[in-house]
């Protein structure tokens, strides 16, 4: 068989298991906040439990056989739809969002940590269904794939064609030998900081409630927020800087943030990626800045912290608004429009196209010009001091044309479904990088409630692509994918 189907059935039953325990874990807040939703909390969680113990018994065998890299992207690829699939039913059972078009685009953007969002009075939503959506930002943020690839043992099989599909092209450095320790470490981390970040909210002001939501859903770089005016809503600096801060740390490679754990600070400095993320925010931020300053009238200190705050979050692919960019003048909003095809690091929970690739071709460019001169000499691309295979670089060129060439043929999609260029820019653009608010109709300001159903189902596809770096999808659309050869 050209699958090992058995195999793909009991892991993506082990998935919805796992979906459907958080589920029931939102339980507990329902019935304390008294919201009447708890009810829906225990028959999705149910629903999802049944069909993941039935998948996972249909699945079970004593020999599981190889999990294979075919096997790796049905696994990736249904595992995020299915998930979300059964994601939807606490919104729907609840009423909470009504269609199912609805509450699947606002699921999905939940999981692939993309932020879009189809509600208008976030407030009035049930506490439990409301911690349910943050908790689908930070599933998905480090990746329930990972998760699963750090419990695989149970099922005898080993997780590593798990991590490949996730993260196909460029990847992070596995920080043990097995990749089991590798996420079990990952998560470590992840966990860690989510819990710091709770604390340092709640200590500057914030409900215990809120904290926990929003330190979910920056460590996942998703930007749900328990308000209407996402983190606007809280005028507090501490509050704003302390997010700006873990924003960043979300948007780093997670075993550089691991290293400086650890107190290696020098194998910290030694990523050229970081160096390049930290430095490329900076100077922007001293830019956007001095714009702001000028044009809005505030004080110089709350100019910076607007400016850092945005070019963070949407560089992150996080998505948190405390201002208006669009208002800040055309420069900035085409500035801001540009982070949206940056990203941050590979190996953190951001989207977006990433930082390294960016190097890599920019190096490899440089490179070409040196070659027109010196034709004979070998010249390779180098990151962090070390060679970079040609078999890289060709997957990142290739990676960035099919990015932008997505990003043109989504956007004509949308102008056609009969939204103007702006909003058809500013809709595809976000939704592929993952990042949340974007421009036109759907800038920070407004969301996407108002769109067509063809136009979210398009946009839902979209984060699915982006979330898993295009090829895991797409590989799924080729011919020879499905062949016995």
């Amino acid at each position: 068989m050209r699958f090992n189907l058995r195999l793909i059935i009991n892991i993506l039953g082990l998935l919805w298991v796992l979906n459907g325990t958080f589920m029931l874990l939102c339980i507990p807040i329902s019935l304390y906040y008294n919201d009447g939703d708890w009810y829906a909390l225990v028959l999705a969680g149910f629903i999802t439990l049944a069909a993941g113990a039935i998948a996972w018994w249909i699945g079970h065998s004593k020999e599981p056989g190889q999990l294979k890299k075919r096997d790796g992207y049905l696994i990736v690829t249904f595992g995020w739809l299915t998930m979300s699939i059964f994601g939807t039913l606490p919104f729907l059972i609840s009423g909470e969002i009504s269609g199912f078009t609805n509450a699947f685009f606002e699921t999905l953007s939940g999981f692939t940590t993309t932020g879009a969002s189809i509600l208008n009075d976030i407030e009035l939503m049930g506490r439990g269904i409301l911690f349910w959506r943050s908790l689908t930002q930070w599933i998905g943020g480090m990746g329930i794939i990972v998760l699963t690839v750090a419990i695989l043992p149970i099922l005898g099989i080993g997780g590593m064609q798990l991590f490949i599909a996730e993260a196909p092209g460029v990847t992070p450095d596995k920080l043990k030998p097995r990749i089991t320790d590798t996420a079990k470490r990952l998560w470590l981390v992840y966990v860690l900081l989510t819990v710091i970040e709770l604390l340092l909210l709640w200590v500057g002001g914030m409900s215990f409630y809120d904290a926990a939501n929003h330190a979910l859903t920056t460590m996942a770089t998703g930007g749900f927020s328990t308000k209407q005016a996402s983190v606007a809503y809280f005028t507090s600096p501490f509050i704003q800087y302390v997010i700006i801060v873990f924003m960043f740390l979300a948007g780093t490679n997670f075993t550089v943030t691991y290293f400086a754990m650890h107190g290696k600070f020098k194998k910290v400095w030694e990523n050229e990626e970081f160096r390049y993320y930290l430095k490329f925010t900076i100077g922007f931020v001293i830019i956007v800045s001095l714009v702001v300053w000028s044009v809005t009238g505030n004080d110089f200190e709350r100019s910076f912290r607007d400016s850092l705050f945005q070019l963070v979050s949407v560089i992150t692919t996080t998505g948190y608004i405390t201002a208006d960019y669009t208002s800040w003048t055309p420069f900035v909003t085409i500035i801001i429009f540009m982070f949206m095809f940056v990203g941050a690091s590979a190996g953190s929970t951001a989207g977006g196209v990433k930082i390294v690739r960016h190097i890599i071709l920019l190096k490899n460019s440089i490179l070409e010009l040196k070659r027109q001169i010196h034709p004979s000499a070998i010249m390779p691309v180098r990151l962090n001091k070390k060679a970079v295979t040609s078999q890289i670089t060709y997957n990142i060129m290739a990676f960035m044309i099919i990015y932008f060439m997505i990003f043109v043929a989504g956007t004509l999609l949308m102008a056609a479904l009969g939204n103007d260029f702006m909003t058809s820019m500013g809709a595809v653009a976000t939704s592929l990088g993952n990042i949340g608010p974007g421009i036109g109709s759907v800038g920070p300001l407004d969301n996407f409630a108002h769109l067509s159903d063809p136009a979210k189902w398009l946009l839902s596809f979209l984060m699915l692509l982006g979330r898993l770096e295009l090829f895991t999808v797409l590989i799924l659309f080729a011919p020879h994918f499905w062949s016995k050869h």
